[in-house]
Parts: structure tokens; C-alpha cells; sequence
């Protein structure tokens, strides 16, 4: 462990790795014109079209964890630069659905296996992507993503309300 990171916190740790990985992926995408959340769209959009689907913004949001807005400013970004195709809903006129063009299927394709290099080379100090730390690593992820957060618990437990803040 690095001597930046001794006494840090687990929230803190969090950060520095997601940030760590984010800053990752978007340099090693960018050769193919993408950046580490347009990288999650075209990635997403790539697994939920082979398995039949095509989403609308709001569920890729929701898939992806991004705010809809975000994704909606994304997706209009991939469309502009030819790898995303939006249009509406059939079944909901408010809704728009999203999926790849042919080449953001190449990109996506393309993208994806870069990453997955990039993947390999970041669990290689928990003895790779099939490792049993790697699989307790991931099992420990999961069940801090799936705990909830309740933020303004947090802050009204030492008495922040919004007019003291």
C-alpha cells in the first residue's frame, strides 16, 4: 500500500480508486474518440443489443447509474458523432430508445477489448481477473453498491438540516 494511502478511510479509498480507474479507461479510450462515461454507454448499449434489447434513455440511466440528463447529453454526443441512432418510442412517444450504428458496433467491439486489457492489468495484484481474491473483491464491491445511502440521514444525525448548511 502506498504511503498515501496509509490511515485513509474506506470512502476515501473508494474515491481514489474509482478515480484512478476512471482517469484509466478515459485515456485508454480516447484513441477511438470516447471518454470513460460515453465508453459506458457504447458498452452498454453493445451487451443489451446482443441480448435483443433496445433501451430507452431513461433505462440505460438507470442500468448505468448515470442521471438521465447525463445520459440523454451523452447519447446526443454519440449520435452527432455517428455511433448512436435515437428515436422514439413506438410505445411511449415521450420516450427514446437507443442503439448503436454499425460502426458504433465496431467501436464499441473495439473499446471493449481494450478495456478488458486495461481490466486484466488493474486485477493483476489480486492474481487476475479469475483469482479468488478477485472474486471476493467483487462480491465485496457488490454488496456496497447494493447497500443504500441515505445522505440527509447522515447529515441530520449530527444536526445539519438545509437552513443550518
Amino acid at each position: 500500500m502506498s504511503t498515501a494511502s496509509e490511515g485513509a478511510t474506506p470512502g476515501f479509498l473508494v474515491w481514489r480508486l474509482s478515480t484512478k480507474w476512471r482517469v484509466a479507461v478515459d485515456r485508454a479510450v480516447a484513441p477511438l474518440g470516447l471518454t470513460h462515461a460515453q465508453y459506458a454507454l457504447v458498452a452498454t448499449l453493445f451487451g443489451m443489443h446482443r441480448s435483443g434489447r433496445r433501451p430507452s434513455q431513461r433505462q440505460l440511466a438507470d442500468h448505468t447509474g448515470l442521471e438521465a440528463l447525463y445520459v440523454s447529453k451523452l447519447a446526443r454526443t454519440l449520435e452527432t458523432a455517428g455511433l448512436v441512432d435515437r428515436a422514439r418510442d413506438p410505445a411511449d412517444p415521450r420516450a427514446v430508445q437507443l442503439s448503436l450504428t454499425t460502426e458504433g458496433q465496431q467501436v464499441a467491439r473495439r473499446a471493449i477489448q481494450v478495456v478488458q486489457r486495461l481490466h486484466e492489468q488493474f486485477l493483476e495484484p489480486l492474481g487476475g481477473l479469475d483469482s479468488s481474491r478477485t472474486k471476493a473483491f467483487t462480491d465485496e464491491l457488490r454488496a456496497l453498491l447494493d447497500a443504500p445511502l441515505d445522505p440527509s440521514a447522515a447529515s441530520t444525525d449530527i444536526g445539519i438540516t438545509e437552513e443550518t448548511s
